[in-house]
């Protein structure tokens, strides 16, 4: 398989000169990052280095979109493009496919569930080249079906719960597979497009649980049960306002937007993640790379603070998916890192402003926008 070439790494060491860093939470004086091979180097000396002067720029980490589906080489291409330097992917199949995208030179880094599990009856098992393997029929499926994604490489096990009566696998077959991905060390994310749905997975006990429902208010009961719990939401507000505009029922939305503002106010942790796509049948095409500073806008509008918002696209995904050499810009942790124009604590569309990219040391051109 022939993958896009990412631009010219040249030199092995580049210091970022005069940059202001997002560091977790506010943006430091400048100061002299240097980029030594794939990391970020602990000596700051500039003798031998390609400088770059990023007098009035800020050096975020590289941005991790918590919720994408991988279509070829080409998605890697996008999203590096746009600063996404660590994508999880949410289901790709076949598993030779998913392969040929895992630690692709100089772009975007992945980690995946494999195939998702879906219900025999939801709307899911009817999507265009839906795996065979994905439909688990009960509980004694459920072991097979966790092992068999294991087996082919799953760093986690997507469940697609629909709401009773939809379609979904039921309840215990959920529990099931809840239990099975524990035994092999692995966190489960369940879809949760509906109330009823998050209701079932936080029966389940779910590590996360993604899109946020623009069916109806979600129960305080679950909001408090989830906060307690330390459940992890990954809202994709990208994907719910594009449903929701392309079925024609805006309000359905703002539903949504209050959903997530009560479980942030609560304080569940969020994660950004867009739901990026060009899967045939479902009910918005979200676009990669672009979409995820789309996503940290609508965070921002619901109610986080811009630096909550850059947090739940870096350090805490990181953090939530056991990444533990990103996520924040750092001595001695990957070089994944970008740097743009302006100050986004104050405007957080300041991160469409890209200049440079950095995929683990190896620089990218960075996308017209």
């Amino acid at each position: 398989m022939t993958h896009p070439a990412p631009a010219e790494p040249g030199p092995a060491r580049t210091a970022l000169l005069n940059v202001r860093v997002f560091d977790g939470r506010r943006l430091t004086e400048p100061r002299t990052v240097v980029i030594d091979g794939g990391t970020v180097s602990r000596d700051t000396r500039t003798a031998g280095a390609r400088t770059v002067d990023g007098t009035g720029m800020t050096l975020l980490p590289g941005l991790i979109d918590a919720h994408v589906h991988l279509h070829g080489p080409d998605t890697l291409a996008r999203l590096a493009a746009h600063g996404v330097t660590t994508a999880l992917d949410m289901a790709t199949w076949p598993p030779q496919l998913l392969a040929d995208l895992r630690r692709v030179p100089g772009l975007t880094d992945i980690r995946s569930a494999g195939t998702p599990a879906v219900g025999a009856g939801g709307p899911h098992s009817h999507i265009p080249g839906m795996a065979q393997d994905a439909v688990v029929r009960s509980p004694q499926q459920a072991g097979e079906f966790v092992a068999a994604q294991v087996s082919a490489g799953a760093d986690y096990i997507k469940i697609v719960v629909e709401a009773p009566g939809e379609g979904g696998p039921d309840e215990q077959t959920i529990d099931a597979l809840v239990a099975a991905a524990r035994t092999h060390g692995r966190k489960t994310v369940a879809h949760t497009a509906t109330a009823g749905a998050c209701t079932m997975a936080l029966d389940a006990g779910v590590d996360f649980l993604t899109h946020v429902p623009f069916d109806r208010p979600l129960l305080p009961a679950d909001i408090t049960r989830a906060a307690r719990q330390g459940r992890v939401w990954i809202p994709t507000l990208t994907m719910m306002e594009g449903t929701a505009a392309a079925r024609g029922v805006p309000h359905a939305y703002r539903t949504a937007r209050t959903n997530l503002a009560a479980l942030h106010q609560a304080g569940v942790p969020i994660l950004a993640g867009t739901d990026a796509n060009t899967q045939p049948g479902v009910p918005f095409q979200v676009r990669h790379g672009e979409s995820i500073h789309h996503e940290l806008a609508l965070l921002v509008d619901a109610g986080l603070t811009p630096a909550e918002a850059l947090r739940a696209a870096t350090a805490l995904p990181a953090r939530s998916f056991g990444l533990d050499d990103r996520g924040a810009v750092s001595p001695g942790l990957r070089a994944d890192l970008l740097l743009v124009d302006g100050d986004p604590l104050a405007d957080i569309r300041a991160t469409r402003a890209v200049r440079r990219i950095w995929c683990a040391g190896a620089e990218q051109t960075p996308a017209a926008v």
